[in-house]
């Protein structure tokens, strides 16, 4: 009984993750191929960057197409420590991964709301644009850029974020706390 309630618990968290990385994207006619991945920072206290950060960055790569012009734009301020999110995901994916393509920093945000408005000028130029982080950020992130700039939001594409059994035992916690994040944005 117990077993089958931790099952349904954790697909219920796969799902809503799911379901977040497929909504709120615009036309998915594809023009040009100059390719945008935004990915949001997260809080972070120490020099390096920590296990979310590692892994949004890590999210963000695999999302590339490697057949178009991609422009990686890494996005947040120091709001947990002295060092800008961004400046540590870029430090990680130069010197760790071994990143080598066009990379752009944005230090300046503290909140999701910050993140997106000070990218746009960074993603104007952009064919198609993905915004990556976990999937219900992801989506509360895509949703801003429907506030902020519908022109542009009518570009962005599914990035690679959601699989499934990824941080699966996580999913339901960060469902909980995306779903409540998405309910008080939309008021």
């Amino acid at each position: 009984m117990v077993a089958a309630g931790l099952a349904a618990v954790l697909l219920w968290g796969e799902t809503v993750h799911w379901r977040a990385s497929r909504r709120r994207l615009g036309v998915q006619t594809v023009r040009g191929s100059r390719e945008v991945v935004v990915v949001l920072g997260y809080k972070n206290r120490g020099e390096q960057a920590n296990l979310i950060n590692r892994h949004r960055l890590r999210m963000g790569l695999r999302s590339q197409n490697l057949e178009r012009a991609s422009r990686l734009v890494l996005s947040g301020g120091s709001v947990g420590g002295r060092v800008p999110e961004a400046e540590l995901l870029a430090r990680y994916a130069r010197d760790v991964l071994g990143y080598g393509g066009e990379l752009i920093t944005e230090t300046q945000s503290r909140t999701t709301w910050e993140n997106i408005r000070n990218v746009i000028p960074l993603i104007e130029d952009a064919d198609q644009i993905k915004i990556v982080s976990n999937e219900l950020h992801a989506e509360r992130g895509r949703a801003y850029l429907w506030r902020l700039r519908p022109d542009l939001a009518e570009r962005l594409v599914r990035s690679e974020e959601y699989r499934f059994g990824e941080l699966m035992l996580l999913k339901p916690v960060m469902a909980l706390i995306g779903s409540k994040n998405l309910r008080c944005q939309s008021t």
